[in-house]
């Protein structure tokens, strides 16, 4: 078991589940094992996987001693490791289990990776987001974006990728500058089903589903939903 910071004892995985795993070491929010992935051409490549309670993975990369790849999803270090049939990480990234490489997917490791998914589902089937808050680089205000459809997380997520966004890039002429910011007070509702006051939480905040991530968008993180998806 592991210890908190908080001093409460925090189980992610059993003994039993991480027995004849290698590599492992409990912190405070994380488990952490050895992991890696193997390409014909240039062998293995062998890291560190990290599995969070959130349903986070995160994977340091130690191919080579000056690598300074980490905080990696799995379908990256699926492709830094130079593997040839990418887009499987869930069966390339192994696990060295009782001395053998073994899939990940075969292992528990992937528990809290399988019930984010669920979770980020609602009970009308849709994934629920909370809204979000951009900065305008002019006028230096807040402004909150709802993202209860696809459409207006594309909205959202465009924004968030553009440096210089502005009042006047939110479409339909919602905003300008000279309309007043947001009071603190109402900002703090953010439309959580479970509470009203909520800062985050699994209802609320989702970790990539069909809504707010999208095929035809090449940044990293869209990129890597498209491949976890097909893995």
């Amino acid at each position: 078991m592991e210890n908190g910071s908080n001093g409460v004892v925090t189980l992610l995985f059993t003994e039993e589940e991480l027995r004849e795993i290698s590599g492992v070491k409990r912190c405070d929010d994380y488990v952490e094992v050895m992991c890696g992935c193997t390409s014909h051409r240039y062998g293995d490549a062998v890291a560190r996987l990290r599995i969070f309670s959130s349903g986070e993975l995160e994977i340091t990369c130690e191919c080579t001693p000056g690598c300074t790849e980490d905080k990696l999803t799995p379908a990256a270090f699926e492709k830094h490791s130079g593997r040839e049939t990418a887009r499987k990480w869930k069966n390339n990234v192994w696990i060295i289990v009782n001395g053998d490489k073994v899939p990940v997917v075969k292992t528990p490791l992937l528990k809290y990776y399988n019930k984010s998914l669920k979770h980020a589902i609602s009970q009308n089937g849709k994934a629920c987001h909370r809204d979000e808050f951009l900065r305008c680089t002019e006028c230096n205000k807040d402004r909150r974006f709802r993202l209860r459809s696809k459409e207006e997380c594309r909205t959202y997520h465009d924004a968030l990728a553009n440096v210089h966004w502005n009042c006047s890039c939110i479409p339909y002429d919602k905003f300008s500058c000279d309309d007043d910011e947001e009071r603190a007070s109402r900002r703090v509702y953010r439309g959580c089903s479970r509470s009203p006051t909520c800062k985050g939480c699994t209802t609320c905040v989702c970790f990539g589903c069909q809504i707010c991530r999208f095929s035809d968008c090449s940044c990293q993180t869209c990129s890597d939903f498209t491949e976890n998806a097909k893995g």
